[in-house]
């Protein structure tokens, strides 16, 4: 298997493209959101007519979202892609990424974006970035409900030279330790890859599963799917968010006793409940497709083996 490309890190002052690679963003939101990136010391740049498009439930057309992306991949002044939210749309752009352009550069989203992450991981190695939002995280500020975990954030977008450790802040379904590359994100759009030509391979791997608003037997139901799939076989552990809006109709198992019943007797760490992806606690950002090590104990521990990118 080849390494992965890790993209050079962020610096102060670095541009970022912003882009809307599925469904409609509020200009309020994705305003807010880039003036917490310009606190932070970086340079949001937005192309308002494609990031504001809205065509129904999709920001725009494929093709122009797809063109917006492509752009933004070739572009060599800015060092990064952060995504204003995520939606549904993301999936129509993978056929027409036929190639990787000369070098990766950091990707950031979550929730639909998974589609995409996982194609570039699987098709070219690229390690890419689970985590906050412009217009749905970054606009509701650091340490804030539903915003983002300032320190993880910057320990994955900037670090060059070491790991890191995060605080999973869940609880430990079933103990041990396993060490394996990080991948996964919203349980949905992971699914969402089984027989295409990016399936994800999760073999050796540390699995992060979230989503919400589903009810407990659509989870069982993925779960199944990716079980019967052999996604948890030969993996090195599980870590999922805390599955928000996906409250149990009265006398019917919660999705944690889904998780505990399908995942908990496979011989490795599981944790419930980080804060990852969809949730009302602030987003930590996970680096994808880089090693790895999570201890199931207490709230659950993820360490980071290396760094997530070049200098």
């Amino acid at each position: 298997m080849p390494p992965p490309l890790k993209p050079p890190a962020l610096r102060p002052g670095d541009g970022i493209r912003i882009l809307s690679l599925a469904s409609p963003v509020q200009i309020d939101h994705l305003q807010k959101g880039c003036e917490e990136l310009v606190r932070l010391g970086y340079a949001p740049e937005t192309d308002n007519a494609s990031v504001l498009a809205n065509a129904g439930f999709f920001a725009g057309s494929a093709g122009d979202r797809l063109s917006a992306l492509k752009a933004a991949l070739a572009d060599t002044s800015s060092r990064a892609i952060f995504c204003s939210r995520g939606g549904y749309g993301s999936t129509y752009l993978l056929e027409g990424l036929t190639a990787a352009t000369a070098a990766p550069k950091i990707l950031l989203g979550s929730s639909d974006i998974t589609a995409l992450q996982i194609f570039l991981w699987q098709k070219f190695r690229w390690v890419t970035f689970y985590g906050p939002m412009v217009a749905s995280n970054f606009d509701r500020g650091a340490g804030m409900p539903h915003g983002y975990d300032p320190t993880s954030f910057a320990r994955a977008v900037t670090e060059t030279k070491l790991g890191w450790h995060l605080d999973l802040s869940g609880e430990s379904l079933a103990p041990g330790t396993g060490t394996g590359v990080l991948l996964g994100g919203c349980l949905t759009l992971v699914e969402s890859t089984l027989g295409t030509p990016w399936e994800i391979d999760t073999r050796g791997a540390i699995i992060v599963l979230e989503d919400r608003g589903m009810k407990p037997y659509q989870v069982d139901r993925a779960l199944t799917h990716l079980r019967q799939a052999g996604k948890f076989e030969d993996i090195a552990g599980i870590i999922l968010g805390d599955f928000p809006e996906c409250d149990a109709p009265m006398g019917s198992q919660a999705v944690v006793d889904v998780a505990i019943r399908i995942l908990g007797s496979r011989n490795v760490p599981l944790v419930w409940g980080a804060p990852i992806g969809h949730t009302s606690r602030a987003m930590l950002t996970l680096p994808l497709g880089v090693r790895a090590e999570l201890s199931a104990t207490g709230p659950g521990v993820l360490r980071i083996l290396e760094p997530a990118c070049a200098p």
